[in-house]
């Protein structure tokens, strides 16, 4: 196999800590069927009169309240979908006790559903959602089955728990990554281009000299980084 070289320093490095984490975006998702949603409905089949981004800011979803369901119905919600080798690496090396966090980008919930318990989503999860008058909770079958704006029966609307463009994330989700990442002595960092801020900033918080870059493309943050492998985060670390 090749990286054989990247891939025997990273499981040394893995063997000897037992402070890992594990930072991750859209590519630890896509290897379980889920498209990354910048590339979904190209300029060739376009089913919607605005990109990706306008559609899943707070102000559409203010504005255009049913159009945004019907894209995020569309586009956002994976009733089938599996965790991958890389999900269940990580979940393995949490139950050893090696993996202290993973902080993800992905809104899937396929980290838990892997068996992950300490899991800081900075985006919010589609598995959740709130009445903006009660705050009743309502799970992602009851948006999938709901028609054109999901409505609670206070008869209040319906959103995500997903941080929508032009929305803060959590402050108190990013202290917590800062303190994980922070005090790691491996960060692990995976199917991330670290173009999306505030989240890829947190990468500056690292202070130790094991930060590793699993990537299918290089990304500007090569550099800083103490190894970097090429290829499929799933392949890569189900190797391991």
């Amino acid at each position: 196999m090749e990286h054989q070289a990247e891939l025997e320093q990273l499981k040394k490095w893995i063997d000897e800590s037992d402070n890992i984490v594990f930072f991750g975006g859209a590519g630890v998702s896509t290897e379980s069927g889920i498209p990354d949603f910048r590339s979904v409905d190209g300029l060739y089949n376009q089913t919607y009169d605005y990109p990706p981004e306008t559609i899943l800011s707070h102000t559409f979803y203010r504005r255009h309240t049913e159009e945004f369901y019907r894209f995020y119905r569309d586009k956002m919600l994976f009733t089938g979908a599996e965790p991958n080798k890389a999900h269940l690496k990580l979940a393995e090396w949490e139950k050893q006790g090696k993996l202290k966090a993973v902080i993800t980008q992905n809104i899937d919930g396929l980290h838990q559903k892997a068996g992950s318990k300490e899991v800081l989503e900075l985006h919010g999860s589609v598995l959740r959602n709130y009445c903006e008058s009660c705050g009743k909770f309502y799970d992602m079958d009851y948006i999938i089955h709901s028609d054109k704006v999901p409505k609670c029966e206070c008869g209040g609307g319906v959103k995500p728990d997903v941080v929508l463009y032009e929305e803060g994330l959590s402050q108190e989700t990013l202290q917590k990554s800062v303190d994980y990442i922070s005090h790691a002595d491996v960060l692990i960092i995976g199917g991330t281009s670290l173009a999306v801020y505030p989240a890829a900033g947190l990468v500056d918080y690292y202070r130790g000299n094991k930060l590793v870059l699993i990537n299918r493309t290089p990304t500007p943050k090569d550099k800083m980084a103490n190894l970097v492998v090429y290829g499929s985060i799933g392949e890569i670390l189900g190797a391991l």
